[in-house]
């Protein structure tokens, strides 16, 4: 297991590095010029060549980009003594960074990874991720789960009542589910649930997690703004859930060692649920992956119609003033939370399913 689990992580590493180099090259060949971006309209010559040797923009795009490479890897080697030096320890962008060895003027500094700041807020870009991120995630993870037990739930009923009403009622929500764009079904239910039924169903059309008390002040997190933008998020992943565990479940009952289970006396429900459901579930579990990776990333449509403050907004806003670090920033992380979710779900399948080794 440990040496499948090894293999696993360093493939993981070889992708997140050949990310990191495509992403690199990609914002580094785009029109515009950052310097005077940051000066606005008026800059002059002088403030702008000063603002490209702070940002680095003067050197070779090589030489840009391992400096890249070093500042988000979490080992680094810097210059520890000359402060003019291109590749500087600076403790002001290196925050809690230590040398953990010298070798002359060179260190060999252990540090969180360094994503620049932004060109617009000037805050660091791994802050301004780590206050979108939760927001996201906790979108992302109510969305997933209501999508995979009410999906699992509803593929069994389908499976069991193929070719009936029930049935047909099913494929044909999971089919429209599939099929109808996030803009637009955002869009349809902002409308529907929060402005044409509002009264009814007290669901704001906007709202943070966060509201503060009119009489105390105090912060609370407010959950009932969570709802239609999880329900919306939720409905794409659910209809491919329904689809994937009827069609899966049907198979596995077709099989073999289920006509087995069933000559040997076992009841209807020990079948389903302890032997063919089991071996049904890795296509779902495959699908919920992807699906919960690609939440994670930012449901940039859900987020932004219902304004919540999440990766979505955050990429969305990064992409209209052009603010490069926070972009490769917001790219690179959803990157390591695709490879986690990926690596998460293959040990999963081991477990799940005897007939998958590790080896």
């Amino acid at each position: 297991m440990w040496a499948y689990f090894t293999r696993k992580i360093l493939y993981g590493f070889l992708v997140l590095w050949g990310v990191i180099t495509i992403v690199f090259f990609l914002f580094n060949i785009l029109p515009g010029d950052p310097s005077r971006m940051l000066l606005g309209q008026r800059s002059d010559i002088a403030s702008v060549e000063a603002i490209k040797k702070d940002l680095g923009l003067d050197k070779p795009v090589y030489l840009q980009y391992l400096n890249f490479l070093n500042d988000i890897s979490p080992i680094s080697l810097h210059n520890i003594k000359n402060k003019e030096s291109y590749w500087y320890f600076d403790k002001s962008k290196y925050r809690n960074g230590k040398i953990i060895l010298r070798f002359g003027k060179t260190g060999l500094v252990l540090k969180k990874p360094y994503l620049r700041r932004s060109y617009q807020s000037k805050r660091e870009v791994s802050d301004i991720i780590a206050e979108a991120f939760p927001k996201t995630l906790l979108l992302a993870s109510t969305s997933i789960l209501l999508a995979m037990l009410l999906g699992v739930v509803l593929g069994i009923i389908s499976a069991l009542k193929k070719d009936k009403p029930v049935d047909r009622f099913l494929m044909v929500f999971s089919s429209l589910g599939m099929s109808v764009p996030s803009f637009f079904s955002a869009i349809l239910m902002a409308w529907l649930f929060a402005f044409v039924l509002g009264k009814y169903t007290g669901l704001p059309m906007f709202g943070s997690l966060y509201s503060v008390d009119d009489y105390t002040g105090e912060v609370y997190i407010n959950l009932k703004n969570l709802i239609l933008p999880a329900v919306t998020l939720g409905i794409r992943p659910l209809a491919i859930v329904i689809s994937l565990t009827r069609s899966s479940l049907l198979d596995v009952l077709s099989q073999d060692f289920i006509r087995t289970a069933y000559a040997k006396g076992l009841s209807k429900k020990a079948i389903i649920f302890k032997h063919a459901l089991r071996n049904a579930l890795n296509p779902v579990i495959t699908a919920i992956s992807g699906w919960f990776a690609s939440l994670m990333a930012g449901a940039v449509f859900v987020e932004y119609v219902f304004d919540w403050k999440g990766i979505g907004v955050v990429i969305v806003d990064a992409l209209e003033k052009y603010d490069l670090p926070v972009i490769m920033g917001s790219v690179l992380f959803i990157s390591v939370v695709l490879i986690i979710v990926n690596i998460l779900v293959d040990l999963t399948y081991a477990i799940l399913d005897p007939r998958v080794s590790y080896r």
